[in-house]
């Protein structure tokens, strides 16, 4: 099994976590937070983030850890590069929910399937819903069509 460490800035990390719990009750001992605190310097960050890796990897039956951070460039992805060795440990940044939930749901494949399917699940996760419904719109006099089509 791997697991996740989420590493954003505050309180998106445990935000998210929490919300892995919501959906996934058994899965605590397998997602790890750290919210990045404006107050804190990067590399006190990158010391508990360092706690938390071993933690994580000394946990039994860890085969990897999949690192998501919120913004490429950004203090919890700086970090985080600097956790991660690409072997035993992968960084994805932009996590976003549905990532989250795609990476906890398969977090026991392995590590490469994982990243793979993380990164599939952000993207299909992110689309532009229009509303086409003609009864969520008014209807405006110089309307050509007065077909009303529905999807």
């Amino acid at each position: 099994m791997n697991a996740i460490l989420l590493i954003a800035h505050a309180p998106l990390a445990n935000a998210l976590r929490q919300c892995a719990l919501h959906v996934f009750p058994d899965c605590g001992a397998a997602v790890t937070a750290i919210d990045v605190q404006p107050n804190l310097s990067p590399e006190e960050t990158l010391a508990a983030a360092r706690v938390a890796m071993q933690q994580l990897t000394g946990a039994g039956g860890v085969q990897g850890v999949l690192v998501l951070t919120d913004i490429f460039g950004a203090t919890p992805s700086n970090v985080a590069q600097k956790l991660v060795d690409g072997v035993g440990s992968r960084l994805i940044t932009g996590v976003n929910l549905p990532m989250l939930l795609r990476s906890v749901s398969y977090r026991h494949e392995p590590l490469e399937t994982l990243v793979s399917r993380a990164v599939i699940g952000g993207t299909q996760g992110v689309m532009q819903v229009a509303i086409t419904a003609p009864q969520n719109q008014p209807r405006r006099n110089h309307d050509q069509d007065h077909h009303d089509h529905q999807q």
